[in-house]
């Protein structure tokens, strides 16, 4: 009995199958998070760091879930350490699968649009951004998508609106540049004569470059902020510019109810 015993915790196929589930786990792992970085710092093209990588990354995790279940099963009996490196394999493998479908879910379904303004009808225009974008080879230039954009945007992003702010434009203006100063966006230009700022800002993973413009103009006894957003990269941007829009449309709102 005891022979047996050693003889089946000899056997080195239980071991070699666990390492697989294992391997393929990790590799996946590295596959999904070298995709990003190596986009961002020129070592891969946008289409096999957007495209090619991640898919590549689903299978091998989708492989690492199998292998390493199959290994699970096998070393459990025999090996405990080795089952739990299975299940490692199998975990990773599939935290890497179920990723994509995960981040997709908690979007919900953002419209293909990259162009988002809480002035649909007569979007801030860039100026000093122009020649960056035309240099970017932007597929939207700087012109505004029009009616068809507009129709999505306000479909998905009803909340997008023009924020009003009780003081004059001057106040306004060095108020929006303090707050897009500390959102760690690069200011390109200030024109306080013309209520204008143009910013850039780049997404956390890939490192996208995506064009700001701002807009302070007086309101009646008030001011008007309006803001826009604009991907230099794809036709959709999975809700970022949204997000950019929101948070700093809430951080300004929030700094004008303090001071």
């Amino acid at each position: 009995m005891v022979s047996t015993q050693r003889t089946l915790d000899a056997s080195p196929s239980k071991p070699l199958i666990a390492m697989v589930g294992l391997s393929l786990g990790v590799i996946a792992v590295v596959l999904l998070v070298a995709a990003p970085f190596g986009y961002r710092f020129g070592l891969l093209p946008l289409g096999t760091a957007l495209g090619d990588m991640p898919r590549w990354a689903t299978y091998v995790g989708m492989a690492g879930i199998v292998v390493g279940l199959l290994g699970l099963i096998t070393a459990f009996r025999f090996h405990r350490t080795w089952a739990a490196l299975a299940l490692l394999g199998a975990l990773l493998g599939g935290g890497v699968a179920l990723a994509p479908m995960l981040y997709s879910y908690s979007l919900g379904a953002p419209p293909p649009i990259n162009d988002i303004t809480t002035d649909t009808e007569n979007p801030p225009p860039y100026v000093a951004l122009v020649a960056v974008r035309q240099t970017a080879h932007a597929p939207d230039g700087t012109d505004y998508g029009g009616p068809a954009v507009a129709a999505l945007q306000k479909k998905a992003y009803p909340d997008i609106v023009p924020l009003a702010l009780a003081m004059p434009e001057d106040k306004a203006f060095a108020l929006a540049l303090d707050q897009a100063q500390k959102s760690g966006w690069t200011i390109v230009a200030t024109e306080p004569a013309q209520g204008r700022i143009e910013a850039t800002d780049r997404t956390r993973w890939y490192g996208f470059i995506d064009d700001i413009v701002l807009r302070v103009q007086s309101d009646g006894n008030g001011s008007r902020l309006d803001i826009r957003s604009h991907s230099r990269v794809g036709h959709g941007d999975r809700g970022k510019n949204a997000e950019r829009i929101r948070a700093f449309l809430t951080a300004v709102r929030g700094a004008a109810g303090k001071g």
